[in-house]
Order: C-alpha cells, then structure tokens, then sequence
C-alpha cells in the first residue's frame, strides 16, 4: 500500500502573509487621515498608557512618579529600595489587600503596593497624591514617607514595617 501523501504549504505562503501584514498596516496608518472625524481614540490610548503626570502607567512609572514628588517634599528613597520593597510586600499588585495579618485581624487590611494600614496613609499621605490608598503614586510616596520618618529611608527596610 502507498504512503499517504502528506500536504505541504508552499513557501510563497510568507511572502503572502508579510505583503498582507504591510499592506494591514499601511491601512492603519492611513485610516486617521481617510474617515477620522477626531483624534479621541488617539488620545484615550495615549491616556491609558500613561499617568496623569506622563509616566508609563506601570510599576517602572509610578515608582519614577513617586520619585519626582519625593524629591520635590525632600523624602529620602531610591529606585531600587523602592522596587524591592514593592515586590516584596505585594509583588507589584497595586490592588493587593492582605486580610490574613494582625492587622487584618483589626479590621485594618494592610493595602497597595507597599501594604500600607488606612491610618498610616492618612498620617502620612503627601500632598499633590490622590487620598486613594489603592492609587500606586500615592501608596508609593506615603509609605516612603513613613518608613522616612520612621526607619530614615525606605532604602533601610528590608522585612516588615
């Protein structure tokens, strides 16, 4: 009995593909100048991408943010005794809540990236940074604010705090 005879694609198939992907893309580009009426989903992306202040809106930015403002208020803190801290606490999640600790237990969750209680926020937030605990800019700087105040850096804590 003959092999069965196995169906190979032919080769011109990428060179079909790379012509269908430039020619995708110089639809793109050229769609704004054809049909656009306003630039709004430009800027939303834009937007999205970015914080208010310009920053990426990712970890590298709101550390940076917070950086920006730490030095203008003249609160000691690196880049990198920030970014390990963060990952340390709450591996970037700026979202996370730990209802498992002695704080927990108080009613008072430990929150954002640095795991800051409500009433530490609010004792040390930073004027200029939103009242959200949750806000990664916020979180950022009123926790290196505290650890200033109480360890002289966030640059010196390297457990719990």
């Amino acid at each position: 009995m003959p092999a069965a005879v196995q169906y190979r694609r032919p080769r011109n198939n990428r060179l079909v593909r790379a012509l269908a992907a430039v020619g995708t893309g110089a639809a793109v580009l050229a769609l704004p100048l054809i049909g656009a009426t306003t630039a709004s989903a430009a800027d939303t992306t834009t937007t999205a991408a970015t914080t208010p202040a310009g920053y990426p809106n990712n970890l590298d930015g709101w550390i940076r943010e917070s950086l920006a403002i730490m030095a203008e208020k003249k609160i000691p803190g690196t880049y990198n005794g920030i970014y390990r801290n963060i990952i340390r606490e709450s591996s970037g999640n700026p979202m996370a809540i730990n209802l498992w600790d002695s704080n927990a237990a108080k009613g008072i969750p430990s929150k954002g990236l640095l795991q800051v209680i409500d009433p530490t926020f609010n004792a040390y937030h930073v004027a200029g940074t939103s009242f959200n605990i949750y806000d990664p800019v916020a979180n950022i700087t009123a926790a290196c604010n505290y650890a200033a105040a109480r360890y002289g850096s966030i640059d010196n804590v390297f457990g719990a705090y």
